[in-house]
C-alpha cells in the first residue's frame, strides 16, 4: 500500500519529501513517537528526533526504551529500498539495542549511507546475490555529545530475481 501511494505522490513531490512526510503520517511509525526531521535529497542521510513527552516518558521520567528502539526500526530498510530501487529486495533481519544512560531530553538518530557504501552494496549483491549488511547507529542528544543507546542492525539485501527464484524452491 505504501509503495503504491509513494508511486502516485512521486509525480508531484520529491522522493525525500515523500520519505519524510510518509514516515511522519504513517500510523505504525507515529506510535514510536519518533519523527523524521531531515532527509537529504539523495536519501543518503535522514535524521530522526524522538521528543520526550507524556506519550513516551517512563516511570522514572526518561524516554521509554521501546520508543527509542522502535523509532530506529524501519528507517534503514525503507531508506535502502528507496536508494537501491526495484531491482533489490531489502529486509530488516535483526536488531540489538544497548542502553547507555537514561534519555531525559529529546533524542536524535542519524541514518547515513555514503555513495561509496551504496556502490559497494550493489557490487557485493551482484557478486554474491544476497548479503547481510551491518549498520551501527547511536541515539544521542541534539549535539551528539551524550549517547543514550547504541543500535546494531542487520539488513538483508538481495538481487530481486535471485530472491524470487530462491523463494520458489522452498
Amino acid at each position: 500500500m505504501y509503495a503504491a501511494i509513494s508511486k502516485v505522490l512521486s509525480k508531484f513531490f520529491k522522493q525525500s519529501t515523500i520519505f519524510k512526510y510518509g514516515f511522519n503520517i504513517s500510523p505504525m511509525y507515529r506510535r514510536s513517537t519518533g519523527r523524521i526531521v531531515e532527509v537529504s535529497e539523495d536519501l543518503l542521510k535522514a535524521r530522526v528526533k524522538i521528543p520526550i513527552s507524556y506519550k513516551n516518558k517512563n516511570y522514572v521520567g526518561s524516554i521509554f526504551g521501546g520508543s527509542l528502539f522502535s523509532a530506529t526500526d524501519p528507517v534503514f530498510m525503507i531508506q535502502l529500498m528507496n536508494i537501491l530501487g526495484n531491482d533489490y529486495v531489502v529486509w530488516d533481519k535483526s536488531a540489538e539495542i544497548k542502553f547507555k544512560r537514561p534519555a531525559k531530553e529529546n533524542s536524535y538518530v542519524d541514518f547515513v549511507f555514503s555513495e561509496n557504501e551504496i556502490q559497494q552494496i550493489k557490487e557485493r549483491v551482484e557478486e554474491e546475490k544476497e548479503i547481510d549488511l551491518q549498520k551501527e547507529i547511536k541515539i544521542t542528544n541534539k549535539d551528539a555529545s551524550t549517547v543514550y543507546a547504541e543500535v546494531s542492525k542487520i539488513i538483508y539485501i538481495a538481487d530481486k530475481s535471485y530472491y524470487k527464484n530462491k523463494r520458489k524452491k522452498k
